[in-house]
């Protein structure tokens, strides 16, 4: 099969493009952002809305909270990899269709703790019965899991935080991957869960179909990519994920990137004549830096040792030059006020200079605050 040929520049180019970062949606299309993501990592919220901001004009973290527990167009829920995501509430049927599909692996937890598949039915189906007219805390759903359930589902007996945890909730993200649990809104400091099927149809595609969409959804954003890469991102077996893209294959096209052979979908191997995306402040985790591959071309020379850990992406806010890692940044807030450090990691020249200015004033809208800029090292580890 003969292969297109492609450049980096065109590959960042592309993805620049499709995650919306090279221009920006129109205001109120908060929903489509995360769809060009394949999901916002959501582990702190505040990221993640920073994360869909960058990505829709005229939008400010309240717009994005808006979205997700006014309007339900968001929904936060377990996504790839078993971590929390922002996802389009209207794609939710395909996600929970495909992830609940993905083989699992095996269970961290000893004999005694680890349920049974027939254990994890019965507390998914408690989760649902329990979710579907109310909002609960962790602990108002654990009483009324073990209540539908029995006393077995709430034996504290899983190490977490030097607390040791009831046994349900280790089927919290099976619960979520099939489509009956989400977030709901914290109360105080207290995590709430909720049902997703209040405001969404139980009907859900078959996981062949699912799959099938879940691979066009990232190889559209993160192509050209490999069956191994697509593993790596949903945290899937890397055997599994190469039989999948052999059974797409009237669907996808190989393409040629300076000796790099990915996939993407048939139809989109053409290059684009768009620059690369110009000058953008990432936030942590955010889905660009951890969905593209290959590692040394997203974070090349010094961005390897400075902004990963080993191979994992996220750890580090990340300046972003033409879809390239050129940097690193760190954000401390007190009240509205966001003092703003960047590393850059090359020398920049006085345009860059002055689209990091922009950038600045941009991410203080987002966030809702008044933003300073310091430029110059930052001491301060990962997820700090």
């Amino acid at each position: 099969m003969s292969h297109s040929e492609l450049t980096w520049a065109h590959v960042h180019a592309r993805r620049t493009a499709r995650h919306a970062l090279t221009a920006p949606l129109p205001a109120g299309r908060a929903a489509e952002a995360a769809r060009a993501l394949c999901g916002a990592h959501a582990q702190v919220l505040s990221a993640a809305e920073l994360s869909i901001g960058l990505r829709v004009a005229d939008t400010t973290r309240s717009d994005v909270r808006a979205a997700l527990w006014d309007r339900h167009e968001l929904v936060k829920t377990f996504g790839p990899r078993g971590t929390v995501h922002l996802l389009a509430t209207a794609d939710l049927p395909v996600w929970t269709a495909a992830l609940s599909a993905i083989p699992s692996s095996a269970s961290p937890f000893p004999d005694g703790v680890r349920f049974t598949a027939a254990e994890v039915d019965a507390v998914v189906a408690a989760i649902d019965d329990a979710l579907i007219d109310a909002t609960l805390t962790t602990d108002e759903l654990g009483d009324e899991v073990v209540a539908r359930t029995g006393p077995w589902a709430g034996e504290r007996t899983m190490e977490a935080f030097q607390d040791k945890w009831p046994r349900w909730r280790q089927a919290i993200s099976a619960a979520a991957h099939r489509g009956v649990l989400c977030f709901g809104p914290t109360r105080g400091r207290k995590v709430t869960y909720a049902s997703p099927r209040r405001y969404l149809p139980s009907e859900r595609p078959g996981s062949e179909e699912a799959l099938a969409q879940l691979v066009r959804w990232y190889l559209t954003s993160y192509g050209p990519a490999t069956p191994h890469q697509f593993a790596q991102w949903l945290s899937a077996p890397r055997g599994w994920a190469t039989t999948l893209f052999a059974t797409l294959a009237d669907e996808l096209e190989p393409v040629d990137v300076e000796g790099f052979t990915g996939w993407v979908v048939a139809g989109e191997a053409a290059p684009t004549d768009d620059p690369p995306g110009g000058l953008r402040l990432l936030p942590y985790f955010d889905a660009y830096q951890v969905g593209s591959h290959p590692r040394d071309r997203v974070f090349p020379g010094p961005a390897r040792e400075r902004a990963l850990a080993g191979s994992q992406a996220g750890n580090y806010p990340v300046l972003l030059i033409d879809g390239v890692v050129a940097g690193v940044w760190h954000l401390r807030r007190s009240g509205r006020r966001l003092a703003i450090t960047v590393e850059p990691l090359r020398p920049l020249s006085a345009r860059r200079r002055a689209e990091l200015d922009v950038e600045v004033e941009r991410v203080g809208v987002i966030l809702e605050g008044t933003p300073t800029l310091t430029i110059g090292p930052i001491t301060v580890g990962a997820h700090a």
